[in-house]
């Protein structure tokens, strides 16, 4: 059993720290929200009054926090973590923010003998919650190695991307992917409908054939096709619009600093970019379908 600390308990934090909890580790958290510390004790875990707090004396350190800046502030501004842990403590940021923020950060680490991975996150909140989450993470082997058993109480597919910044990478390429191919899926199937086929047919037929997706076969964007989707809830829940959205504007972020031709992430961008724009950033990405149906 390990002492951990975990900050940001969101709708992502608070179901990872919860796993934690569920396999033996003592688990102290912080979170602005009133209402998520309750829900993180509910789960078991020690609230703490502020981050410093909730880091004292760990093992490890675990920070899952909106952006790039929020981690900053936390560990080497603001609170500065990074000033009051133990050189044996392994800091792990399962935030999704920019490589070169994660290399910094990697850096003021090392700087002060501290161990620091970059642990980005896909699965979605569905995954949190039953621990099958995939881990992305950048650092070094002997990092990882002490990263893996507190990941795998939280995930199921836990990757060694490459060295710092790596993991921030790897999801920066998976979600630009992702957006393609959930764009793409709602294009093709609102042809369909607007041709006469039924949605649950056609989704059927694709997924017997090349179109084969994973947006296609687990995450189907048209509402009554597929029973628990977020398009069966009226799109609420998942993986919001407006993370999407931040996602792409990292991957474009990593384009432009290594020169690579992103014509397909761009026009994904743009579309969602346009969705979110009409008010919908707050439902899940997958309702980018109602971009392109018919209004009347």
């Amino acid at each position: 059993m390990a002492k951990i600390a975990f900050v940001g308990l969101g709708n992502m934090g608070g179901p990872m720290a919860a796993n934690l909890v569920k396999n033996g580790h003592e688990v102290h958290v912080f979170d602005l929200s009133p209402a998520a510390l309750e829900h993180a004790v509910e789960a078991g875990a020690v609230a703490a009054s502020s981050a410093i707090e909730a880091a004292e004396g760990v093992e490890y350190l675990i920070t899952m926090l909106p952006a790039g800046k929020h981690v900053e502030s936390v560990l080497v501004s603001g609170d500065a973590l990074l000033d009051r842990v133990g050189s044996n403590c392994l800091v792990i940021d399962s935030s999704t923010i920019d490589a070169d923020t994660a290399r910094k950060l990697a850096q003021a680490a090392k700087d002060r003998c501290i161990e620091f991975v970059d642990a980005p996150v896909s699965g979605g909140v569905a995954g949190a919650a039953a621990g099958t989450l995939a881990f992305m993470v950048g650092g070094s082997d002997a990092a990882f190695a002490k990263a893996k058993p507190v990941l795998e109480c939280m995930g199921q597919n836990i990757f060694h991307a490459g060295d710092s910044g790596a993991g921030q990478v790897a999801k920066a390429c998976n979600n630009m992917l992702l957006a393609i191919h959930m764009a793409g899926t709602a294009e093709a199937l609102n042809l369909g409908i607007n041709n006469g086929l039924d949605p649950a047919v056609l989704s059927e037929i694709m997924l017997k054939s090349s179109g084969r997706n994973w947006s296609l076969e687990v995450y189907n964007p048209v509402p009554g096709v597929q029973e628990g989707s977020a398009a069966s809830r009226n799109y609420e829940g998942g993986f919001m619009t407006d993370l999407m959205c931040k996602d792409l504007g990292l991957a474009m972020e990593a384009s432009q600093s290594s020169g690579s031709p992103v014509p397909m992430g761009s026009a994904a961008r743009g579309l969602f970019n346009l969705h979110q724009s009409q008010g919908n950033g707050r439902l899940d990405f997958s309702s980018v379908f109602r971009l392109f149906e018919r209004k009347n």
